[in-house]
């Protein structure tokens, strides 16, 4: 690559942040940092009408808790900034005047009335209105008016907006790294508003200017933009400004696989659409998120990177550095990707096997207040014993209770099958054995209770299931003989007593 890679993220502060732009930071990121780039984070909040309190500092947390930081963006090395989009806004005027004065955009003072008229009108013919070359010189704008009226009005204060003017009768050629070559014939092109009448530009126009001002190299987003890419080919030509390399990802879709992926369809099925919880500030409704679901950054980063993307190889679990290794452009799919609520799961649970057991014990004794008294450090036991099976902290509590409390009740299912005839009497005897360990390690009393079981030819299952549901109160759990020694030789024997007492 010829000059140095810079890419940005460009969210609107208008809500949190949907995993889709979460995607699209990511591979921003990944894609920068493949070829030791620049990631900007631009705000684009031209839209003040829509603008959300607290967005801005959502996307700067989701970002930094998904471990994907701006290199360039608001406080942080401004070498391009500021870095809001309504902190630019005295830029935007003289790049649409230039674009004027070429040629290339012209004034337009048609009033919204005038223009739903139109609109009617069409669909009252089975058209489609389109303000374009086949109609604008009946419209009102400078084209069709006369440089005396169109200065009287604007000397007036009239409002309007500045449109570009889209050619006739020719065909463009883009192309876009994801998707290829692509044919556009400009007679299907509308004139786009480029510069509102309160003052404002369009996503179109600030975004061309401040891609370029930032020096962008590749513009990386989502596919929705597609439709859009035609005018801003036609900006930058129209400016003489050499345009970045393009590649539109691939559209994340529900887990039906059809159609686009919305918060309705975590609200239905029951996971998250965005990584943080949003509270939102007008009607007070929290909106679940990743984080505070019990997901790990790492395990929905190395997820959400396959949405669209392969490494070409069996490999799915990736480090950050590992996906920074592997990343290309050229291995982006142009078909959508289908959320699988379930496989973020598994990518969760790999993660969890990896985490270290003391930090786990920590966050497992910081959400349960029933350990808030127990020994840090015996919980970080129990954890390497139950963490295999667990996808979520939230899952501890249900697989390790009974390493902290007796059971009181035992499960009636697990009942009938384990406590038959003579069952107490065998009970009996293992609470002697029990007591009759001096060493009470796991393999002592592994040792002793197996050798006696086999030594008497009794069944296993006879011994066993009895024994466990004495001490974890159902038939689960790991390894009887961790159990015993996690919980000590007095608390083994209070808990067979107990289910002998009331078998």
């Amino acid at each position: 690559m010829t000059k140095p890679v810079r890419v940005r993220f460009a969210p609107s502060p208008t809500g949190p942040l949907h995993i889709g732009g979460v995607r699209t930071a990511l591979f921003n990121y990944l894609f920068a940092k493949k070829h030791n780039g620049t990631f900007v984070l631009r705000i684009e909040d031209t839209d003040q009408n829509r603008y959300v309190e607290g967005a801005e500092d959502y996307i700067v947390e989701s970002l930094h808790w998904c471990g994907i930081p701006f290199d360039e963006g608001v406080e942080k090395n401004e070498k391009f900034g500021p870095y809001r989009q309504s902190e630019r806004k005295h830029l935007y005027k003289q790049y649409a005047d230039e674009l004027i004065a070429k040629g290339h955009a012209y004034y337009a003072f048609d009033t919204s009335e005038e223009l739903d008229a139109h609109r009617k009108d069409h669909e009252a013919n089975g058209k489609t209105f389109i303000y374009n070359w086949h109609n604008r010189l009946k419209l009102s704008n400078s084209l069709a008016l006369s440089e005396s009226d169109v200065k009287a009005r604007l000397e007036a204060g009239d409002d309007y907006v500045i449109r570009f003017k889209s050619p006739q009768d020719e065909t463009l050629h883009l192309n876009d790294i994801i998707r290829g070559a692509i044919k556009i014939d400009t007679n299907v092109l509308d004139d786009k508003v480029l510069f509102k009448s309160d003052g404002m530009p369009t996503y179109h126009l600030a975004n061309i200017v401040d891609d370029h001002l930032m020096e962008i190299s590749h513009v990386i987003r989502g596919e929705e933009w597609l439709p859009s890419l035609a005018l801003h080919y036609q900006l930058y030509a129209a400016f003489g400004w050499d345009a970045p390399e393009f590649a539109h990802l691939p559209l994340i879709l529900k887990p039906t696989g059809k159609g686009k992926l919305s918060k309705r369809d975590g609200d239905k099925l029951g996971f998250p659409v965005f990584p943080l919880e949003w509270t939102d500030p007008k009607s007070g409704d929290i909106s679940k998120g990743y984080r505070e679901d019990g997901y790990f950054a790492d395990a929905m980063v190395n997820f959400l990177a396959f949405l669209g993307w392969n490494p070409g190889t069996e490999q799915e679990i990736f480090s950050l550095d590992d996906l920074i290794s592997a990343f290309d452009l050229d291995r982006v799919n142009k078909a959508g990707a289908r959320f699988d609520p379930d496989k973020i799961k598994w990518f969760n649970h790999h993660y969890m096997q990896a985490q270290d057991n003391y930090s786990l014990a920590v966050a497992f004794q910081n959400s349960t207040e029933a350990l808030s008294s127990i020994d840090t450090q015996y919980i970080e036991m129990v954890i390497a014993l139950i963490k295999e099976r667990a996808t979520f902290v939230s899952d501890f509590w249900n697989l390790s209770h009974f390493f902290f409390v007796a059971p009181s009740t035992y499960d009636e299912k697990a009942s009938k099958k384990a406590i038959k005839e003579g069952t107490g009497d065998i009970l009996t005897k293992v609470k002697d054995l029990v007591n009759s360990v001096d060493d009470f390690s796991v393999e002592e009393l592994q040792n002793t209770i197996k050798g006696w079981i086999t030594s008497n030819e009794i069944g296993f299952g006879k011994v066993m299931m009895p024994l466990r549901l004495a001490l974890v109160g159902a038939l689960q759990g790991p390894d009887v003989f961790d159990i015993m020694y996690m919980i000590g030789k007095a608390e083994t024997v209070k808990r067979i007593d107990h289910l002998i007492a009331t078998a």
